[in-house]
Protein backbone atom coordinates (compact mmCIF):
# COMPACT_ATOMS: atom_id res chain seq x y z
CA UNK A 1 0.00 0.00 0.00
CA UNK A 2 3.11 2.48 0.80
CA UNK A 3 4.35 1.56 -2.54
CA UNK A 4 1.22 2.36 -4.36
CA UNK A 5 0.67 5.83 -2.64
CA UNK A 6 4.38 6.77 -3.04
CA UNK A 7 3.91 5.89 -6.96
CA UNK A 8 0.84 7.71 -7.18
CA UNK A 9 2.18 10.91 -5.63
CA UNK A 10 5.64 10.72 -8.13
CA UNK A 11 3.52 10.45 -11.26
CA UNK A 12 1.61 12.85 -9.59
CA UNK A 13 4.36 15.63 -9.10
CA UNK A 14 5.99 14.91 -12.43
CA UNK A 15 2.13 15.33 -14.33
CA UNK A 16 2.20 19.33 -12.41
CA UNK A 17 5.63 19.57 -13.57
CA UNK A 18 7.63 19.27 -10.73
CA UNK A 19 11.14 18.59 -11.97
CA UNK A 20 11.94 14.60 -11.84
CA UNK A 21 14.91 14.35 -9.72
CA UNK A 22 12.43 16.68 -6.56
CA UNK A 23 9.55 14.41 -8.01
CA UNK A 24 11.87 11.38 -6.94
CA UNK A 25 13.65 12.45 -3.77
CA UNK A 26 9.93 13.60 -2.34
CA UNK A 27 8.14 10.31 -2.84
CA UNK A 28 11.02 8.53 -1.96
CA UNK A 29 11.50 10.30 1.36
CA UNK A 30 7.70 10.15 1.52
CA UNK A 31 8.30 6.50 1.47
CA UNK A 32 11.24 5.88 3.76
CA UNK A 33 9.32 8.03 6.48
CA UNK A 34 6.17 5.73 6.16
CA UNK A 35 8.38 2.49 6.33
CA UNK A 36 10.79 3.25 9.24
CA UNK A 37 10.15 7.00 10.34
CA UNK A 38 12.41 9.93 10.77
CA UNK A 39 15.77 8.02 12.15
CA UNK A 40 15.71 6.18 9.11
CA UNK A 41 15.09 9.22 6.98
CA UNK A 42 17.42 11.47 8.52
CA UNK A 43 20.17 8.85 7.75
CA UNK A 44 19.54 8.61 4.36
CA UNK A 45 19.11 12.41 3.64
CA UNK A 46 22.77 12.69 5.46
CA UNK A 47 24.23 10.12 3.29
CA UNK A 48 22.46 10.67 -0.08
CA UNK A 49 23.95 13.72 -1.50
CA UNK A 50 27.63 12.57 -1.10
CA UNK A 51 27.01 9.19 -2.34
CA UNK A 52 25.26 9.88 -5.32
CA UNK A 53 27.43 11.98 -6.64
CA UNK A 54 31.03 10.84 -6.01
CA UNK A 55 31.36 8.47 -8.38
CA UNK A 56 34.86 9.15 -10.54
CA UNK A 57 33.12 8.83 -13.45
CA UNK A 58 30.45 10.71 -13.64
CA UNK A 59 33.11 13.30 -14.45
CA UNK A 60 32.03 12.23 -17.71
CA UNK A 61 29.15 14.19 -17.53
CA UNK A 62 29.99 18.06 -17.38
CA UNK A 63 32.89 17.05 -19.94
CA UNK A 64 30.83 16.00 -22.52
CA UNK A 65 28.19 18.75 -21.90
CA UNK A 66 30.89 21.24 -22.04
CA UNK A 67 32.13 19.23 -25.10
CA UNK A 68 28.62 19.71 -26.74
CA UNK A 69 28.57 23.45 -26.02
CA UNK A 70 31.97 23.90 -27.70
CA UNK A 71 31.34 21.87 -30.71
CA UNK A 72 27.57 24.18 -30.77
CA UNK A 73 29.80 26.74 -30.90
CA UNK A 74 32.47 26.04 -33.54
CA UNK A 75 30.13 25.81 -36.46
CA UNK A 76 31.09 22.63 -37.80
CA UNK A 77 27.81 20.96 -38.03
CA UNK A 78 26.87 23.34 -40.59
CA UNK A 79 30.38 22.34 -42.46
CA UNK A 80 29.46 18.63 -41.90
CA UNK A 81 25.99 18.70 -43.70
CA UNK A 82 27.81 20.79 -46.56
CA UNK A 83 30.30 17.96 -46.93
CA UNK A 84 27.95 14.95 -46.75
CA UNK A 85 25.63 16.81 -49.12
CA UNK A 86 27.89 17.24 -51.44
CA UNK A 87 28.52 13.89 -51.73
CA UNK A 88 25.42 12.21 -51.72
CA UNK A 89 23.08 15.00 -52.82
CA UNK A 90 22.78 13.51 -56.59
CA UNK A 91 20.75 10.21 -55.17
CA UNK A 92 16.95 10.20 -54.69
CA UNK A 93 16.98 11.74 -51.18
CA UNK A 94 19.98 12.33 -50.88
CA UNK A 95 19.87 15.43 -48.64
CA UNK A 96 17.91 13.89 -45.93
CA UNK A 97 20.36 10.98 -46.23
CA UNK A 98 22.92 13.46 -45.57
CA UNK A 99 20.80 14.69 -43.10
CA UNK A 100 21.26 11.41 -41.48
CA UNK A 101 25.31 11.00 -41.94
CA UNK A 102 24.88 14.65 -40.67
CA UNK A 103 23.03 13.76 -37.22
CA UNK A 104 25.59 10.62 -36.54
CA UNK A 105 28.95 13.07 -37.42
CA UNK A 106 27.68 15.20 -34.70
CA UNK A 107 25.84 12.64 -32.55
CA UNK A 108 29.79 11.27 -32.54
CA UNK A 109 31.53 14.35 -31.24
CA UNK A 110 28.17 16.10 -29.28
CA UNK A 111 26.99 13.61 -26.81
CA UNK A 112 22.97 15.43 -26.76
CA UNK A 113 19.99 14.76 -28.95
CA UNK A 114 18.42 17.94 -28.53
CA UNK A 115 21.72 19.95 -29.33
CA UNK A 116 21.94 17.58 -32.71
CA UNK A 117 17.83 18.17 -33.20
CA UNK A 118 17.95 21.96 -32.81
CA UNK A 119 21.99 22.42 -34.82
CA UNK A 120 20.23 19.72 -37.81
CA UNK A 121 17.09 22.25 -38.04
CA UNK A 122 18.76 25.49 -38.55
CA UNK A 123 21.19 24.10 -41.01
CA UNK A 124 19.84 20.54 -42.84
CA UNK A 125 15.68 21.64 -42.71
CA UNK A 126 15.89 24.89 -44.45
CA UNK A 127 18.04 23.65 -47.29
CA UNK A 128 16.08 20.45 -47.74
CA UNK A 129 13.32 22.99 -47.83
CA UNK A 130 14.95 25.25 -50.34
CA UNK A 131 15.73 22.28 -52.68
CA UNK A 132 11.53 21.52 -52.53
CA UNK A 133 11.46 18.49 -50.26
CA UNK A 134 8.02 16.94 -48.83
CA UNK A 135 8.37 19.73 -45.39
CA UNK A 136 6.56 16.75 -43.38
CA UNK A 137 9.32 14.12 -44.68
CA UNK A 138 12.27 17.09 -44.59
CA UNK A 139 11.21 17.61 -40.71
CA UNK A 140 11.32 13.79 -40.12
CA UNK A 141 14.35 13.08 -41.16
CA UNK A 142 15.93 15.75 -39.04
CA UNK A 143 13.90 14.92 -35.41
CA UNK A 144 14.82 11.12 -35.89
CA UNK A 145 18.59 11.81 -36.98
CA UNK A 146 18.99 14.12 -34.46
CA UNK A 147 18.45 11.06 -31.63
CA UNK A 148 21.48 9.35 -33.49
CA UNK A 149 23.55 11.55 -30.49
CA UNK A 150 22.10 9.57 -27.40
CA UNK A 151 23.45 6.10 -29.07
CA UNK A 152 26.90 6.98 -30.47
CA UNK A 153 29.28 8.03 -28.53
CA UNK A 154 30.15 10.46 -26.65
CA UNK A 155 26.53 9.78 -24.88
CA UNK A 156 25.33 11.29 -21.89
CA UNK A 157 22.55 8.65 -21.43
CA UNK A 158 25.09 5.55 -22.19
CA UNK A 159 27.02 7.56 -19.12
CA UNK A 160 23.88 7.64 -16.77
CA UNK A 161 22.79 4.07 -17.70
CA UNK A 162 26.16 3.15 -16.65
CA UNK A 163 26.19 4.91 -13.80
CA UNK A 164 22.74 3.31 -12.63
CA UNK A 165 23.57 -0.06 -13.57
CA UNK A 166 26.70 -0.31 -12.25
CA UNK A 167 27.98 -1.01 -16.10
CA UNK A 168 31.60 -0.38 -17.55
CA UNK A 169 31.11 2.95 -19.27
CA UNK A 170 33.74 2.50 -21.95
CA UNK A 171 32.59 -1.14 -22.74
CA UNK A 172 29.03 0.83 -23.33
CA UNK A 173 30.03 3.95 -25.44
CA UNK A 174 32.35 1.08 -27.43
CA UNK A 175 29.20 -0.71 -27.86
CA UNK A 176 26.95 2.00 -29.24
CA UNK A 177 29.51 2.35 -31.99
CA UNK A 178 28.22 -0.66 -34.05
CA UNK A 179 24.49 -0.10 -33.43
CA UNK A 180 24.50 3.22 -34.42
CA UNK A 181 26.00 2.53 -37.43
CA UNK A 182 22.63 -0.16 -38.23
CA UNK A 183 20.57 2.51 -36.77
CA UNK A 184 22.31 5.42 -39.37
CA UNK A 185 21.89 2.91 -42.11
CA UNK A 186 18.14 2.23 -41.23
CA UNK A 187 17.55 5.96 -41.24
CA UNK A 188 19.10 6.41 -44.76
CA UNK A 189 17.73 3.23 -46.32
CA UNK A 190 14.04 4.63 -44.44
CA UNK A 191 14.22 8.01 -46.82
CA UNK A 192 15.23 6.44 -49.96
CA UNK A 193 12.76 4.09 -49.68
CA UNK A 194 10.22 7.20 -49.15
CA UNK A 195 11.97 8.87 -52.06
CA UNK A 196 11.77 5.51 -54.43
CA UNK A 197 8.06 5.96 -53.59
CA UNK A 198 7.18 9.45 -54.97
CA UNK A 199 9.87 11.27 -56.28
CA UNK A 200 8.12 14.44 -55.83
CA UNK A 201 8.96 14.18 -52.22
CA UNK A 202 12.44 14.83 -52.34
CA UNK A 203 13.90 16.20 -55.72
CA UNK A 204 17.95 15.40 -56.18
CA UNK A 205 20.48 17.81 -55.67
CA UNK A 206 22.65 20.07 -57.91
CA UNK A 207 25.44 17.83 -59.57
CA UNK A 208 28.91 18.52 -57.35
CA UNK A 209 32.70 18.12 -59.19
CA UNK A 210 34.88 15.18 -58.01
CA UNK A 211 37.28 17.77 -57.11
CA UNK A 212 34.50 20.21 -54.96
CA UNK A 213 33.78 17.02 -53.52
CA UNK A 214 37.45 16.00 -52.11
CA UNK A 215 37.98 19.56 -51.40
CA UNK A 216 35.24 19.79 -49.07
CA UNK A 217 36.59 16.45 -47.23
CA UNK A 218 38.71 18.48 -45.25
CA UNK A 219 35.95 19.62 -43.24
CA UNK A 220 35.30 16.14 -42.10
CA UNK A 221 39.20 16.26 -40.61
CA UNK A 222 37.84 18.12 -37.28
CA UNK A 223 35.28 15.67 -36.61
CA UNK A 224 37.53 13.02 -36.73
CA UNK A 225 39.53 14.49 -34.75
CA UNK A 226 37.09 14.99 -31.69
CA UNK A 227 35.91 11.27 -32.76
CA UNK A 228 39.29 10.39 -31.90
CA UNK A 229 39.99 12.15 -28.49
CA UNK A 230 36.97 10.22 -27.12
CA UNK A 231 36.04 6.64 -28.83
CA UNK A 232 39.67 6.47 -30.53
CA UNK A 233 41.39 6.48 -27.26
CA UNK A 234 39.10 4.52 -25.64
CA UNK A 235 39.28 1.86 -27.47
CA UNK A 236 43.14 2.08 -28.05
CA UNK A 237 43.21 1.88 -23.83
CA UNK A 238 45.40 4.88 -23.80
CA UNK A 239 42.60 6.76 -21.67
CA UNK A 240 39.61 5.93 -19.25
CA UNK A 241 36.29 7.44 -20.51
CA UNK A 242 36.55 10.14 -17.81
CA UNK A 243 40.19 10.82 -19.30
CA UNK A 244 38.56 10.84 -22.88
CA UNK A 245 35.88 12.96 -22.00
CA UNK A 246 38.22 15.76 -20.62
CA UNK A 247 40.37 15.30 -23.90
CA UNK A 248 37.37 15.82 -25.88
CA UNK A 249 36.16 19.14 -24.12
CA UNK A 250 39.97 20.47 -24.41
CA UNK A 251 39.68 19.57 -27.79
CA UNK A 252 36.11 20.91 -28.63
CA UNK A 253 37.70 24.13 -27.30
CA UNK A 254 41.02 24.27 -29.07
CA UNK A 255 38.92 23.62 -32.27
CA UNK A 256 36.51 26.33 -31.45
CA UNK A 257 39.35 28.68 -31.50
CA UNK A 258 40.81 27.40 -34.21
CA UNK A 259 37.72 28.23 -36.01
CA UNK A 260 37.93 31.89 -34.25
CA UNK A 261 34.21 31.62 -32.94
CA UNK A 262 35.50 31.74 -29.33
CA UNK A 263 34.80 35.21 -27.37
CA UNK A 264 34.12 35.33 -24.17
CA UNK A 265 30.46 36.07 -23.65
CA UNK A 266 30.25 32.90 -26.05
CA UNK A 267 32.74 30.93 -23.16
CA UNK A 268 30.70 31.89 -20.48
CA UNK A 269 27.85 30.54 -21.81
CA UNK A 270 29.29 27.53 -22.54
CA UNK A 271 30.37 27.20 -19.19
CA UNK A 272 27.03 28.23 -17.46
CA UNK A 273 24.75 25.85 -20.10
CA UNK A 274 27.01 22.73 -18.70
CA UNK A 275 26.99 23.48 -15.27
CA UNK A 276 22.95 23.68 -15.49
CA UNK A 277 23.02 20.05 -17.32
CA UNK A 278 24.93 19.04 -15.09
CA UNK A 279 23.35 20.01 -11.73
CA UNK A 280 20.29 19.12 -13.50
CA UNK A 281 21.64 15.13 -14.18
CA UNK A 282 23.11 15.44 -10.46
CA UNK A 283 19.80 16.11 -8.58
CA UNK A 284 18.19 13.30 -10.45
CA UNK A 285 21.01 11.21 -9.75
CA UNK A 286 20.22 11.89 -5.94
CA UNK A 287 16.51 11.44 -6.34
CA UNK A 288 17.27 8.20 -8.20
CA UNK A 289 18.93 6.97 -5.18
CA UNK A 290 16.44 8.11 -2.66
CA UNK A 291 13.71 6.82 -4.52
CA UNK A 292 16.07 3.36 -5.42
CA UNK A 293 16.86 2.97 -1.32
CA UNK A 294 12.68 2.73 -0.88
CA UNK A 295 11.88 0.62 -3.12
CA UNK A 296 14.91 -2.13 -2.30
CA UNK A 297 13.76 -1.79 1.49
CA UNK A 298 9.94 -2.56 0.20
CA UNK A 299 11.32 -5.48 -1.56
CA UNK A 300 9.42 -4.20 -5.07
CA UNK A 301 12.56 -5.33 -7.22
CA UNK A 302 12.95 -8.78 -5.40
CA UNK A 303 8.79 -9.27 -5.76
CA UNK A 304 8.83 -8.20 -9.29
CA UNK A 305 11.53 -10.65 -10.49
CA UNK A 306 10.08 -13.74 -8.20
CA UNK A 307 6.66 -13.27 -10.10
CA UNK A 308 8.18 -13.18 -13.12
CA UNK A 309 10.28 -16.11 -12.48
CA UNK A 310 7.04 -17.88 -11.77
CA UNK A 311 5.83 -17.18 -15.46
CA UNK A 312 5.51 -20.16 -17.76
CA UNK A 313 6.13 -17.29 -20.65
CA UNK A 314 9.35 -17.13 -23.08
CA UNK A 315 12.24 -14.66 -21.59
CA UNK A 316 11.75 -12.95 -25.17
CA UNK A 317 7.97 -12.18 -24.53
CA UNK A 318 8.91 -10.51 -21.43
CA UNK A 319 11.68 -8.18 -23.45
CA UNK A 320 9.28 -7.69 -25.73
CA UNK A 321 7.18 -6.52 -22.72
CA UNK A 322 9.63 -4.29 -20.97
CA UNK A 323 10.47 -2.81 -24.66
CA UNK A 324 7.21 -2.17 -25.06
CA UNK A 325 6.45 -0.38 -21.61
CA UNK A 326 9.15 1.81 -22.71
CA UNK A 327 8.58 2.97 -25.64
CA UNK A 328 4.56 3.57 -24.32
CA UNK A 329 6.53 5.36 -21.10
CA UNK A 330 8.67 7.38 -23.82
CA UNK A 331 5.47 8.94 -25.49
CA UNK A 332 5.06 11.23 -22.10
CA UNK A 333 7.90 11.20 -20.33
CA UNK A 334 11.43 12.88 -20.15
CA UNK A 335 13.97 9.55 -21.38
CA UNK A 336 16.43 10.86 -18.44
CA UNK A 337 13.43 10.60 -16.12
CA UNK A 338 12.74 7.03 -17.47
CA UNK A 339 16.80 5.82 -17.20
CA UNK A 340 16.74 6.45 -13.68
CA UNK A 341 13.05 5.46 -12.65
CA UNK A 342 13.13 1.72 -14.38
CA UNK A 343 16.67 0.92 -14.26
CA UNK A 344 17.20 0.06 -11.08
CA UNK A 345 13.94 -2.05 -10.91
CA UNK A 346 14.07 -3.34 -14.71
CA UNK A 347 17.79 -4.03 -14.28
CA UNK A 348 17.94 -7.26 -11.81
CA UNK A 349 15.00 -9.08 -13.82
CA UNK A 350 17.31 -8.71 -17.36
CA UNK A 351 19.75 -10.57 -15.38
CA UNK A 352 17.84 -12.95 -13.63
CA UNK A 353 16.41 -13.52 -17.59
CA UNK A 354 20.02 -14.31 -18.30
CA UNK A 355 20.55 -11.22 -20.51
CA UNK A 356 23.70 -9.31 -20.34
CA UNK A 357 23.00 -5.49 -18.82
CA UNK A 358 25.74 -3.72 -20.97
CA UNK A 359 23.24 -5.23 -24.68
CA UNK A 360 20.43 -4.22 -22.56
CA UNK A 361 21.95 -0.75 -22.12
CA UNK A 362 22.58 -0.20 -26.11
CA UNK A 363 19.13 -1.50 -26.71
CA UNK A 364 17.19 0.13 -23.96
CA UNK A 365 19.22 3.61 -25.40
CA UNK A 366 17.78 2.44 -29.26
CA UNK A 367 14.12 2.01 -27.76
CA UNK A 368 14.72 5.46 -26.13
CA UNK A 369 15.13 6.77 -29.69
CA UNK A 370 11.98 6.25 -30.55
CA UNK A 371 10.22 7.49 -27.68
CA UNK A 372 12.36 10.60 -28.35
CA UNK A 373 9.74 11.43 -31.81
CA UNK A 374 6.72 8.98 -30.54
CA UNK A 375 3.77 11.77 -29.62
CA UNK A 376 2.51 13.36 -27.17
CA UNK A 377 5.52 14.13 -25.81
CA UNK A 378 8.59 13.21 -28.30
CA UNK A 379 11.09 15.97 -27.19
CA UNK A 380 12.83 16.23 -30.56
CA UNK A 381 9.84 16.81 -32.42
CA UNK A 382 8.97 19.70 -30.39
CA UNK A 383 13.27 20.65 -30.56
CA UNK A 384 12.27 20.74 -34.52
CA UNK A 385 9.05 22.63 -34.32
CA UNK A 386 10.80 25.25 -32.37
CA UNK A 387 13.66 26.11 -34.42
CA UNK A 388 12.16 25.36 -37.76
CA UNK A 389 8.75 27.43 -37.51
CA UNK A 390 7.14 24.06 -38.83
CA UNK A 391 3.77 22.90 -37.07
CA UNK A 392 5.12 20.49 -34.83
CA UNK A 393 1.88 17.84 -35.86
CA UNK A 394 3.62 18.38 -39.46
CA UNK A 395 7.01 17.22 -37.87
CA UNK A 396 4.87 13.58 -35.95
CA UNK A 397 3.54 13.01 -39.12
CA UNK A 398 6.87 13.10 -40.69
CA UNK A 399 8.62 10.61 -38.56
CA UNK A 400 6.20 7.78 -38.59
CA UNK A 401 7.86 5.98 -41.25
CA UNK A 402 10.92 6.08 -38.84
CA UNK A 403 9.25 4.98 -36.30
CA UNK A 404 8.16 1.43 -37.90
CA UNK A 405 11.84 1.11 -39.48
CA UNK A 406 13.13 1.54 -35.77
CA UNK A 407 11.39 -1.27 -34.52
CA UNK A 408 13.01 -3.01 -37.50
CA UNK A 409 16.25 -1.92 -36.34
CA UNK A 410 15.60 -2.77 -32.18
CA UNK A 411 14.20 -6.22 -34.01
CA UNK A 412 17.68 -6.85 -35.81
CA UNK A 413 19.91 -6.03 -32.53
CA UNK A 414 18.05 -8.22 -30.33
CA UNK A 415 18.19 -11.31 -33.12
CA UNK A 416 22.04 -10.63 -33.45
CA UNK A 417 23.16 -9.34 -30.36
CA UNK A 418 26.91 -9.74 -31.36
CA UNK A 419 26.05 -6.41 -33.23
CA UNK A 420 26.62 -4.63 -29.85
CA UNK A 421 28.99 -6.95 -27.65
CA UNK A 422 31.47 -7.98 -30.49
CA UNK A 423 33.52 -4.94 -30.17
CA UNK A 424 33.57 -4.16 -26.51
CA UNK A 425 34.51 -8.18 -26.40
CA UNK A 426 37.25 -7.60 -28.59
CA UNK A 427 38.40 -4.98 -25.89
CA UNK A 428 38.26 -7.36 -23.30
CA UNK A 429 35.87 -5.91 -21.69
Amino acid sequence: MIVLLCLVILFGLLAIGTPVGFAMAGAGSLGLYLTGGMPMLSGILQTAPLSSVTSYELITIPMFLLMAEFVLMSGIADDLFRATAAWVGRIPGGLGMATALAGAGFGAICGTSTASAATLSSTSLPAMLKQGYEPKMAAGVVAISGTLAMLIPPSVALVIYGLLAEVNIGALLIGGVLPGIVVTITIMATVWFLAWQDPSRAPAGPRVSFAEKFRMLRIVGPMLVLFGMVTGVIYSGIASPTEASALGAFCAFCLTIWMRKMSLPGLRRALLRAAHGTCMISMILLGAYIFGYFFTLAQVTQSLVAWVGSLEVSRWIILTLILFGYIVLGSFMDQIAILVLTVPIVLPLIKSLGYDPLWFGVIKIVTAEVGMITPPVGLNCYVVARYSGRPVSEVFHGTMPHFFAHLVAIAILVALPDIILWLPHKMGY
